[in-house]
């Protein structure tokens, strides 16, 4: 049988996507102030909105310039072969997953330019089936890399005990790499995760994320679009200072040492009396945020499969929002006022409120209380907005779609806005407000996406391989 190629993807830097950004971002300002002075809200109002809009666009021109400031990181000859010496061990918890992907994950694993030392599978006591063929193909295939492998099979206990189950199996490890089930790395994807490791400051690295079936459906277009501008923005802006705040849990490596020594906390972290099973990939980043420093590296992609139905999206998105919600408790609690992350943390949250009393105001108050429309110009700057932070989704180059493909895909950028400030900031209040239901809610009833086909893909990049927007936030 032959194995189907793999997908891979880069990241392009281009002083035209910052030039195109900043003007976009210009244009915006424009219809700000131009709204503000065509509207009848009277002196007062029109000096707050003034003034609100002018805070608004200064943090996005710096945001948008921080982000143009990350660069992948290198490592020299030496520092290179000292990442070689390290037993690099990939955690993979399995829980009702389709086996197309689950098989295509592994031979991701298999293609890799750096190979893992060692993975380690745990059957998180899956229902639907028990992979026996998937594991007998995987387990000769381990063998002749060269890989050393451990499957177990263990009751159900949740992504993290099973993820604590393949530390217990790796304890010769310096560094975990943690994927999901439906990982498909890119060729080089561990290589470059590695590189920010050779400075011993960087206790983490977080990789980007694609989606693998990114077009399905206008849903997964839409999500694959947001979610990847996300990292590309806000991640990249943090990444910038060492200071990410959530790894993605599709692709992940950590310095041994911040699993190992807070094992137990995160197998039993509480909130209100209750255990709390999701939101794990944040608390490693903050464990990690703890000990040193925190980046993205934007060389290193991985592929994922997207919710393709809305109720699978609502199930993810409102396991995400009360995660957000708890952990951004402990970092208020437990990060150090003298870091950048703990800022950085704080001014998201002032972005999401104030946005939110804005929008309010404009649409409800004014017109229900003063009879006062707002503005067609205000109307655009969302948009324009969204326009020029997703044009670092036009920088991913991937091997199986095109430019004009992609093009087509930023162009519904609006949908994601309009979804955002409506649909996405209603569930974000709503998952803050029910933080205290922690149950993960996703996946029970088996797999909610399958891999029907294989993606074709077109042309291999070069070896360079490669949530949320920072207004509208969600």
């Amino acid at each position: 049988m032959t194995e189907p190629r793999a997908l891979a993807a880069r990241v392009h830097r281009s002083g035209a996507i910052l030039a195109a950004a900043i003007t976009l971002v210009a244009a915006a300002v424009w219809a700000a102030h131009h709204g503000v002075q065509a509207a009848s809200y009277g002196d007062e109002t029109s000096s707050r909105l003034a003034a609100v809009w002018t805070v608004t666009f200064l943090i996005l021109l710096s945001s948008t310039l921080m982000y143009h400031c990350e660069r992948p990181r290198r490592a020299s000859p030496r520092a290179r072969r000292q990442l070689d010496t390290l037993h690099v061990a990939v955690l993979l918890p399995v829980y009702n997953e389709d086996d197309g992907y689950l098989r295509l994950g592994l031979q991701s694993l298999l293609q890799q330019s750096r190979r893992p030392d060692s993975v380690h599978v745990v059957d998180d006591g899956s229902t639907t089936g028990d992979y026996a063929e998937v594991r007998a193909w995987w387990m000769r295939q381990a063998r002749q890399a060269g890989i050393a492998t451990t499957w177990q099979r263990t009751p159900n206990g949740g992504k993290r005990h099973a993820q604590a189950a393949g530390v217990g199996a790796s304890p010769q490890a310096d560094v975990y790499i943690t994927v999901d089930s439906d990982s498909c790395l890119a060729p080089n994807a561990i290589e470059e995760i590695l590189k920010p490791l050779a400075r011993p400051r960087v206790q983490s690295v977080a990789g980007i994320v694609l989606a693998t079936n990114h077009r399905t459906n206008l849903l997964t277009r839409i999500t694959d679009l947001w979610f990847t501008t996300g990292q590309l923005t806000d991640r990249s802006a943090l990444s910038a200072m060492g200071a990410v705040l959530v790894n993605s849990g599709p692709l992940a490596a950590y310095r041994a040492p911040v699993v190992r020594d807070n094992l137990d906390s995160y197998l039993n972290e509480t909130f209100m009396g209750r255990p709390v099973g999701f939101s794990d990939d944040s608390l490693l980043t903050l464990y990690a945020l703890l000990r040193g420093r925190t980046v993205q590296q934007p060389s290193a992609v991985v592929f994922t499969a997207l919710p393709e139905q809305a109720s699978h999206f609502t199930r993810m998105y409102m396991r995400w929002m009360r995660g957000s919600t708890i952990r951004s408790i402990w970092r208020m609690r437990y990060l150090p006022l003298t870091g950048w992350a703990y800022w950085a943390h704080l001014l998201r949250w002032f972005q999401v409120a104030l946005s939110t009393a804005v929008l309010g105001w404009l649409l409800i108050i004014e017109p229900l209380r003063y009879g006062n429309t707002p503005p067609a110009s205000f109307l655009v700057v969302p948009f324009l907005i969204g326009w020029a932070q997703a044009l670092r989704y036009l920088g991913v180059i991937r091997s199986d779609e095109r430019m004009r493909q992609r093009a087509v895909t930023w162009l519904l950028m609006p949908l994601a806005v309009i979804g955002a400030w409506t649909v996405l900031r209603v569930m974000r209040w709503y998952g803050a407000a029910t933080c205290a239901r922690t149950g993960w809610g996703t996946r029970q009833n088996g797999a909610e996406v399958s891999l029907t086909t294989t993606p074709a893909p077109r042309a291999e990049p070069d070896a360079e391989t490669t949530l949320q927007l920072a207004l509208p936030a969600p």
